[in-house]
């Protein structure tokens, strides 16, 4: 990642920079090349705009350099966690000023058809993000770093880029996320993919998957919820599966019935979570979105006075906001949806 600072643009900076401020022993040792690369740009920036000429760069990342100017090098904070007795919270400050794109807005339907005119990631300015290339299970594969982390080695996967696949979910790609979760779990203890469908926050409708390796199980792989065998029910309807067949089953069935919905995949596991779309609901004020981390159990706060305040209540009121009446099935066990 340090690599991208050697003749750094606004959307290298950025992405370092977000990468770097997430995990304190990385910003430790990238702070002076960090602060090395903003006073750059700075000066760039300020010189060509003082002259009549325009910063370079994507109009995203352009919106972005100038609130990270507007506050200073030293005004940026680094991410903290918190764990509450079943959610967990992150203070995300360079987060906050990412575009917000179509995560938010109201749609209707599952799905619609790519758009060149749209963010996708067939963009030029994008390739100086991808760290990784090439076929794993016979799908051609993209690894791009997540410009804006907010989970621990966040990356994005992007099969067969250049296809121009909507976010509208194929049996054949949800079968390779499962057989590659599978695959990877003793290399990468940890690892798991998560997928927002249109309408459930994706923000680009370009598929993608998010992946991620924790250390610790997600809030929503506790044992004690209901879903995964215990007592305590979750405020939304939850579904497990150990099979890809029976997963794509269900999956098929929201499609038809034009449901959004968010997964989590885990070796051997998908958890799905059928629930309203996207603005058609009112967000409390501290709340920035619901997409597949915040349905497994992970908040994040843009002002550290949420990040302090915040309970087990208030983030469990915020999931309930997304319980559809009818999912079309009722949550049962693990056990239940065993299937190969």
């Amino acid at each position: 990642m340090s690599g991208l600072l050697r003749d750094p643009d606004l959307g290298s900076h950025i992405l370092t920079h977000a990468n770097a401020i997430f995990d304190e022993q990385i910003y430790a040792s990238l702070r002076p090349a960090l602060r090395e690369s903003f006073n750059l740009l700075a000066d760039r920036c300020r010189d060509t705009l003082s002259h009549g000429f325009g910063m370079g760069g994507s109009t995203d990342d352009q919106m972005v350099f100038l609130k990270l100017m507007a506050i200073g090098f030293e005004g940026l904070h680094t991410t903290e966690f918190r764990r509450l007795q079943d959610w967990e919270l992150q203070f995300n400050h360079i987060r906050s000023f990412r575009p917000a794109r179509m995560s938010e807005q109201e749609v209707t339907g599952i799905s619609l058809p790519f758009n060149e005119q749209d963010f996708h990631f067939n963009k030029p300015f994008l390739r100086k993000e991808v760290f990784w290339a090439g076929e794993i299970l016979g799908v051609s594969v993209e690894l791009l770093y997540n410009k804006f982390p907010f989970a621990p080695l966040h990356g994005l996967l992007v099969p067969d880029r250049e296809a121009r696949h909507p976010q509208l979910l194929s049996r054949r790609y949800h079968e390779f996320i499962w057989s590659l979760s599978e695959r990877l779990t003793e290399q990468l203890p940890g690892w798991g993919v998560g997928y927002n469908s249109f309408g459930a926050s994706a923000s680009v409708n370009h598929l993608h998957f998010q992946s991620f390796i924790r250390q610790q199980p997600l809030p929503i792989a506790e044992d004690h919820w209901q879903h995964n065998g215990g007592n305590r029910v979750y405020p939304l309807a939850c579904e497990t599966f150990t099979g890809h067949e029976a997963a794509w089953e269900r999956l098929e069935m929201l499609h038809a019935q034009q449901t959004p919905y968010n997964l989590i995949y885990l070796p051997g596991r998908l958890y799905c979570l059928p629930r309203k779309p996207q603005g058609s609901f009112s967000h409390a004020t501290w709340s920035n979105g619901l997409a597949w981390y915040e349905l497994a159990g992970c908040f994040t706060a843009f002002r550290h006075t949420d990040f302090d305040s915040l309970d087990d209540e208030a983030v469990g009121t915020e999931l309930s906001k997304l319980a559809v009446m009818n999912p079309g099935r009722t949550c049962q066990l693990p056990s239940s949806h065993s299937s190969r």
